[in-house]
């Protein structure tokens, strides 16, 4: 018996309860994938938001620093360190941090002040691109700062105003400046959005009295997709007796949040599949009792049971592939559309943030093998675990009562 051609036939028979069934398993395709792409792009833009604006891959602190960060606890080393971290592939950045109060407009906030080494820094973050007023620090501007978004609402100013500094330097003197609002940041975190304040460099090492060292080694591998733990364990290594961390240990919420979004697709996948499920299940039913008489004189003529369970299996398969090939040449363009130019949520969430790490209101997809393959591979699964009851239903059917079937 020639199945495929007979399935072929049947599918075309009864083309209305074929098309139907069609379009919702590539309905369900479509936006299965689009929903994979949408998470992908969501654990691609998480990482970027912890890695690429702010902590790197992975830092250096002296021993204690982060339980209580003190000006006192620096690096000794860190500029041989850098160029050490620098030579093994990396790209590292050292930087500084004072603390103290920021005034303006009879308004003032604690503030952290974060000294930067201009050069170093574009090489492992992108706060530089991450402006959303103004321009980003230069060199010949040595007072002009750049601050975070919440910061600025705070104290109420604008471009070109001035800040007053009140703090305390590492000799133990007062330490007091006026800054210029040179830029304004977009959401980056939490704690930069209310206290970020960033300085050149030596601008800081001057005002704080901080002649040497530093208080943290940023730094970002040159191929992210090496090992990270392999990659902190080496910097541990050269960085003998500071403490050397990743920024998964560093940010565990955030770092959880993009482990389990796998399953997360998994679990959308599941439950969606099951309505196809039900529209499969259904339609090959009522293929199956539509057709009882003519499977009746199938087996009568010699067709084994077999034979009509891999005939019903085919059926189902061809109605499978063309909708998991609709499903995924429409999913994979609508994914490579918002890839580009992002489903913007700004008017619906305005700053969205998690775990204390400001994301990215324009959600934008990633296509990825994973996110096209799973929906079509759970799709073909579904539709062969539904079709598994009405094809031992016509495989299990009596001749003799299924050719006098009424």
């Amino acid at each position: 018996m020639r199945i495929l051609t007979l399935a072929s036939r049947n599918v075309r028979r009864s083309w209305q309860r074929s098309l139907v069934t069609m379009l919702a398993m590539a309905f369900a395709c479509f936006i299965m994938i689009f929903f994979a792409s949408l998470m992908e792009g969501m654990m691609q833009g998480s990482e970027r938001s912890v890695v690429a604006m702010n902590m790197g891959d992975i830092q250096v602190h002296a021993p204690g620093y982060r339980d209580d960060p003190d000006l006192y606890s620096r690096i000794d080393n860190a500029e041989a360190l850098v160029s050490e971290i620098e030579k093994q592939g990396y790209r590292a950045a050292s930087r500084i941090y004072g603390y103290g109060l920021l005034a303006a407009n009879m308004a003032s906030s604690g503030v952290q002040l974060r000294g930067i080494d201009l050069k170093q820094e574009m090489q492992v973050t992108e706060l530089y691109q991450h402006v959303s007023r103004g321009e980003w620090l230069v060199e010949d501007d040595v007072y002009g700062v750049v601050l975070g978004k919440k910061l600025a609402a705070t104290l109420g100013v604008e471009l070109g105003d001035e800040l007053v500094f009140v703090g305390q330097s590492a000799d133990g003197y007062m330490a007091n400046e006026l800054f210029r609002v040179r830029g304004i940041l977009k959401s980056v975190s939490d704690g930069i959005d209310r206290m970020g304040l960033f300085v050149p460099m030596p601008t800081l090492r001057e005002l704080m009295a901080i002649p040497a060292g530093a208080h943290e080694i940023v730094a970002v591998r040159a191929d992210r997709s090496t090992d990270l733990d392999a990659a902190t364990a080496q910097l541990a290594l050269l960085a003998e007796g500071q403490e050397v961390k990743n920024w998964k240990q560093l940010m565990p919420v955030v770092a959880r949040m993009i482990e389990t979004a796998d399953v997360q697709i998994m679990i959308m996948l599941v439950i969606f599949y099951i309505a196809v499920a039900t529209v499969v299940l259904n339609a090959m039913l009522m293929n199956v009792f539509e057709r009882i008489h003519e499977f009746g004189i199938m087996k009568a003529l010699g067709v084994s049971p077999w034979q009509l369970v891999g005939l019903v299996f085919t059926e189902t398969f061809i109605m499978t592939l063309l909708a998991a090939f609709v499903g995924l040449i429409s999913g994979w363009w609508i994914s490579d559309y918002y890839q580009l130019h992002g489903i913007d949520m700004s008017a619906l969430a305005g700053s969205i943030s998690y775990g204390g790490i400001a994301f990215d209101p324009v959600w934008y997809c990633a296509v990825t093998a994973n996110a096209l393959l799973y929906p079509v591979i759970f799709l073909l699964i579904v539709a062969a675990l539904a079709v598994i009851y009405p094809a031992g239903k016509a495989a299990l059917l009596s001749p003799v009562k299924a050719i006098y079937f009424r």
